[in-house]
């Protein structure tokens, strides 16, 4: 494909480019309760191509750009077109000026990970044998799961020198869990590992049949009020997105996002725990070859960096880092079992939580939660919990106990107290 599509930047005398290639080896597994649907394996490739394009508006330096995807199937004259199409949709796009990330050749990269040196069908072995050890109930099953195994290659390239490429293994994958009696109801799971991490699936899995059960035994709401509120696991990462996203270049440049360096973004007089917050680089470098490491970015909830892309921080005048994904929280001073202490409502499951990043507003409707008067716990479900993170950041406290997926390395749970839930 390289050739093909340097080939075609130059019958178009393009001066500015930039390509990022992928190459993916899969294997996928497709089970019916435990038995074996469907076994599938694939090979993916194409390259993201940025074509630019400088011009002037009234004097003013412009920068425009547009993107299109080449595929490994395409004629040299399907990319001659495909190029020359979107080096005349750049002149279209009046972006202020900015410079794309300048670099040289490197050697690859192998990402380092317990997959490495892996087959993708012992990966798969693996992760089947710890889902199913925990399925041994009548009463509380998994339906039905997938897994994917991939082995990514990815290369990237630029008109200013940058050549790196780097491999990396990854797995990720979904299951349903169902309890029939006494109600018939099921439950979606999600997971995603850069590691042989098994035991945490296993955890998983053994926390997601408990937890269908439960759901089968409730039937009432919790009633209307202000709760103690506990979340965990991937409701908590997603809380951490409003930090990721309110300090990247992309949303303080434009003006959706207050954030500037040095500032205290929990506010003055913080009751609970103040943020230590460092982005991982899960991978060496960024789409754009940009290098990655891990990056503080709150430290006691002062704002240590603006990530971002080479366009917004050449805007800012800032360092570029690339765009980050993946977390590590280092917080925690309370144990769980403590949290669990007195009246609280912890809701393990939602029919949709979200996290938006530009009113704080988060919440969803529970599909199950625990809600306890402090004596007795019991399941609940219907009704939905509305919070905002800004009036609530001043007073969170994190659970001791760690939590760990692909995305996330942190505390368990975070305590939140006068939460309001809509319920009966």
């Amino acid at each position: 494909m390289r050739e093909k599509i340097l080939q075609a930047i130059r019958k178009n005398e393009i001066q500015t480019y930039s390509v990022t290639e992928k190459t993916t080896e899969g294997a996928e597994l497709y089970f019916i309760k435990k038995d074996l649907d469907m076994r599938r394996m694939k090979k993916d490739a194409y390259s993201e191509v940025t074509i630019y394009r400088d011009f002037e508006v009234d004097g003013k330096k412009m920068r425009g750009s547009a993107d299109i995807n080449i595929f490994p199937e395409m004629t040299q004259e399907e990319v001659d077109k495909a190029v020359s199409g979107a080096f005349y949709a750049a002149s279209f796009v009046k972006n202020p000026y900015f410079e794309i990330p300048k670099g040289k050749k490197e050697d690859k990269v192998e990402v380092e990970s317990t997959l490495c040196g892996k087959s993708l069908e012992e990966t798969g072995d693996a992760f089947v044998k710890a889902l199913y050890c925990v399925d041994v109930h009548e009463d509380a099953f998994i339906n039905t799961a997938e897994f994917f195994m991939d082995k990514t290659w990815t290369a990237i390239y630029n008109s200013e020198g940058v050549d790196v490429s780097y491999e990396k293994n990854s797995v990720r994958g979904e299951f349903v869990v169902q309890c029939i009696t006494p109600q018939d109801v099921e439950q979606y799971q999600e997971f995603a590992y850069d590691d042989l991490d098994t035991e945490a699936l296993t955890r998983q899995a053994e926390e997601a049949l408990a937890r269908v059960r439960d759901r089968a035994n409730a039937t009432e709401a919790p009633e209307k009020g202000n709760y103690k509120l506990l979340l965990s696991g991937k409701e908590l990462r997603q809380l951490m997105d409003f930090y990721m996203r309110r300090s990247s270049s992309g949303m303080i440049y434009p003006g959706y996002s207050n954030y500037k360096m040095g500032m205290n973004v929990q506010g003055d007089e913080v009751r609970g725990e103040k943020l230590n917050l460092t982005l991982h680089a899960s991978a060496p470098y960024s789409s754009e070859g940009i290098p990655m490491k891990d990056l503080e970015l709150l430290k006691e909830g002062e704002l240590k960096a603006i990530p971002g892309n080479a366009r917004f921080a050449y805007y800012l005048g800032v360092e570029p880092t690339g765009n980050y994904s993946a977390v590590k929280l280092d917080n925690g001073t309370k144990a769980f079992e403590e949290m669990k202490q007195d009246a609280y409502l912890y809701v393990v499951s939602f029919s949709d939580f979200s996290m938006d990043s530009f009113s704080g507003y988060f919440g969803g409707e529970i599909r199950l939660a625990y809600l306890s008067d402090g004596e007795k716990v019991t399941p609940v479900t219907g009704g939905s919990v509305s919070g905002n993170l800004l009036e609530l950041q001043k007073d969170m406290t994190f659970s001791t106990e760690r939590y760990k997926d692909k995305d996330y390395d942190g505390p368990f749970a975070v305590e939140f107290h006068g939460v309001a839930v809509a319920g009966k």
